[in-house]
């Protein structure tokens, strides 16, 4: 069983920040890995009080743990650090640089640098965002597009070098005399950003950096399937970085677009049909739309307003599956607003009829009833 927090900690559970603070400092120095080497019992308490911080010192996290207890963060939903210390798999600068300020500030320490020296990183260029609009008909086949980005690149000639203030570690180290003795602590180079390089030459038309912003055509393929409001990643489609940094990525959105006459909903696709009274008691055939064209449809004679016709797979494609929405074609009867002298005999004539009687089977459920298979 999971100790308890409060208890880790030594503080009661009406504690404030500022004591959960300084009770996680005290026990971050008592049992820091710099202080007992090669000690895994300190080692493993030192994240222990790590974990319990995290949950503590968030208003949020603090309110489900004291309800649920260790319950509310099973599943990998707790910790910062993907779920907690258990499993021993913990990186101890993880825990560094997420409480970087209890130790002093810096990603690195505060006891000595054991874990503080990370050297220079690999910069990453800023990722790009576009919006893509998409019809019904690229949704459901997929659809591969040209787009001309504008992005960042490192201009020709341009050549890079060692950072002279950090000596190409991207960090540099400060040593200050403190009430717990000389401590270490180190920050990126605010020279070089933190990739250990300067420029060393550039063009004229580069920037301060020794980048050049070029126009570029980006094949972007486009799944079946998507949705309005997703977003697709073009890996290293982004603006590139200075010195050996990687390119950032290419962040593209869909938007669907409007289509004429059919509706989308999921995989599935409405369709509004509407037919005459002449029609609906004899029957009749229509040429509906799809995503993939035109086709030809059958309407039984005596067909009832409100009808739904299902064309199996002829909806939207699946994104995470292989299967395919149906197409619902809706029936509308449609009721003439103005009759002539003759339309208007025949029809009192009929309303006399036996066969013109409302008579509804079974299977022609009401309004109310279809709304409610709806959502059954």
């Amino acid at each position: 069983m999971k100790e308890d927090f409060y208890k880790i900690l030594g503080v009661s559970k009406d504690a404030s920040t500022p004591e959960i603070k300084k009770a996680y400092r005290k026990k971050a120095i008592e049992f820091h890995p710099d202080k007992n080497p090669g000690n895994s019992e300190a080692e493993e308490n030192f994240k222990k009080a790590a974990e319990a911080y995290e949950v503590l010192s968030d208003a949020d996290k603090k309110a489900k743990y004291d309800r649920f207890g260790h319950q509310a963060f099973e599943g990998g939903g707790g910790g910062g650090f993907g779920g907690g210390f258990d499993g021993g798999g913990m990186n101890m600068e993880d825990i560094f640089s997420q409480f970087g300020d209890i130790f002093g500030g810096g990603g690195g320490g505060g006891f000595g640098g054991g874990f503080g020296g990370r050297g220079s990183a690999r910069v990453k260029g800023s990722n790009l965002r576009i919006r893509v609009k998409l019809t019904l008909e690229d949704i459901a086949n997929g659809v591969e597009k040209k787009i001309k980005v504008k992005r960042k690149k490192v201009a020709q000639g341009t050549t890079y070098k060692t950072c002279s203030t950090c000596n190409g570690q991207g960090q540099v180290t400060r040593i200050q005399n403190t009430i717990l003795g000389r401590m270490q602590t180190s920050a990126p180079c605010n020279v070089c950003g933190g990739s250990g390089q300067t420029i060393d030459k550039k063009p004229a038309n580069a920037d301060a950096h020794g980048m050049l912003l070029t126009e570029e055509t980006v094949s972007v393929k486009i799944p079946a399937g998507v949705v309005d409001g997703m977003q697709l990643k073009v890996t290293g489609k982004g603006n590139e970085a200075p010195g050996n940094g990687v390119s950032g990525d290419l962040i593209v959105a869909i938007e669907e677009k409007p289509h004429e006459s059919l509706q989308r909903e999921g995989d599935n696709l409405h369709y509004d049909l509407y037919i005459s009274f002449s029609d609906a008691a004899l029957g009749t055939s229509k040429e509906i739309d799809t995503v993939n064209g035109k086709v030809r449809i059958k309407v039984e004679s005596g067909v009832q307003s409100g009808k739904i016709l299902r064309l199996r797979n002829k909806g939207i494609p699946s994104l995470n599956s292989y299967s395919t929405g149906d197409l619902l074609v809706h029936v509308n009867v449609w009721t003439p607003k103005t009759l002539n002298k003759e339309q208007k005999e025949f029809f009192e004539k009929m309303t006399e009829d036996d066969n013109f009687e409302p008579k509804p089977e079974k299977e022609d459920k009401s309004f109310f009833e279809k709304v409610k298979d709806m959502f059954s």
